[in-house]
């Protein structure tokens, strides 16, 4: 027992000299926990609506309160134009457009069917099922209401199909295929995993090897060394951008509708805050095995909250917060809205501003951690 006492103290006391150990060990479990907690509740709610209601009566009103009684749609923007509304889909601001024609209320007033609009945006098709059965169903019941309300006012005079038909259109994916999603969040969790992972052992494996004195004697600048360390990742890893297109095309049928330069050029500039990233882990963590396990409090959130799994918008309000300081949610969306829907560079500015930041922030930070001795 003496013996066995005494192992078990020098375990303890290798865990108390190392407190990352112990603040992963705790970490990752309360995180799993909040995220599985979180995303395991699959249901979709709060489906970002914008509407165009060009009858605006007491009618319209009454359809767009039915719609939000049943919890899947958000109504956050309301359009003046189509045009307005295929802007805001395009965007991704808005995932579902609801059109109300001008003489909608009139329609219902003579007893006949009022045919609305409902615009679905495909890019992500769990969403769009939902919304799409959720639309449905909340037009069949206000169809009920406005139909007890006609007999008791027309009497046989009532049409005989339904009072109010929702016409669904499903756009960018109308046959609502998983792989057009999927596959663009793949391509992101590879890139965001290889690149990370690859340079968080950049620094470790030079005091693992003994040959971090030799950078240190050198006359090379800390910003020096990022760039080095930097390049060769990038260059290997649009190698794996190319190639992971290329199989997403050929073999799982996801077409690529924007421009596949700008695809790539934005594919370059996600792998920097990627290898920043993995660099300031690599500045912190004295082995390879304390590199890999602070990775993975970061991988994990970037896997559940970056629109991968499930909709960033249907998020709680506190984890769309930490969505945000995650690269992987604006580059996942850059995927999607050109391979999917096709969208240029004015739409993506957003993103594009937010990525430069986040490179510019980890890469200044890197240099800075980076110190010339053996501390």
């Amino acid at each position: 027992m003496r013996r066995l006492r005494a192992l078990m103290k020098k375990e303890f006391t290798h865990m108390r000299h190392d407190p990352r150990i112990v603040f992963t060990i705790i970490l990752m479990p309360v995180i799993q926990l909040i995220l599985l907690g979180y995303i395991g509740n699959t249901e979709i709610a709060n489906v970002p609506t914008v509407v165009l209601d060009q009858d605006n009566s007491p009618a319209s009103r009454a359809l767009l309160d039915s719609y939000r009684t049943t919890g899947n749609f958000s109504i956050n923007y309301l359009a003046y134009s189509e045009a307005d509304i295929n802007r805001l889909i395009g965007s991704g601001q808005a995932k579902v457009g609801i059109i109300i024609p001008p003489d909608y209320s009139e329609q219902l007033a003579a007893g006949r069917s009022a045919q609305v609009a409902v615009l679905i945006d495909g890019s992500d098709p769990t969403v769009a099922s939902t919304a799409l059965a959720a639309a449905t169903l909340a037009s069949q019941a206000h169809s009920t209401t406005i139909r007890a309300l006609q007999l008791g006012a027309l009497g046989a005079a009532v049409s005989s199909s339904q009072p109010v038909e929702a016409r669904t259109r499903v756009l960018y994916n109308p046959d609502l295929l998983g792989s057009y999603n999927t596959v663009p969040g793949v391509m992101a969790m590879i890139l965001f995993m290889t690149t990370t992972t690859l340079t968080s052992a950049a620094i470790v494996k030079e005091r693992e090897r003994g040959t971090i004195e030799q950078l240190i004697v050198t006359p090379i600048r800390n910003w020096e060394l990022i760039i080095a360390k930097i390049t060769p990742y990038v260059l290997v890893s649009m190698v794996d951008v190319v190639i992971i297109l290329a199989i997403g095309t050929f073999l799982f049928g996801v077409p690529i509708r924007g421009s596949i330069l700008l695809l790539l050029a934005l594919s370059a500039l996600y792998l920097l805050p990627n290898l920043g990233l993995g660099l300031v882990i690599s500045s912190f963590a004295q082995t390879q095995q304390q590199a890999q396990m602070m990775m993975m409090p970061i991988m994990l959130p970037s896997f559940m909250l970056s629109g991968f799994l499930i909709p960033v918008a249907t998020l709680p309000a506190f984890l769309q917060v930490v969505s945000g300081l995650l690269p992987m949610t604006y580059y996942l969306f850059i995927l999607r809205t050109i391979v999917i829907k096709g969208a240029g560079i004015e739409l993506l500015i957003p993103q594009i501003v937010a990525l430069f930041i986040f490179s510019f922030v980890l890469m200044a930070f890197a240099a800075l951690r980076f110190r010339k001795s053996l501390d």
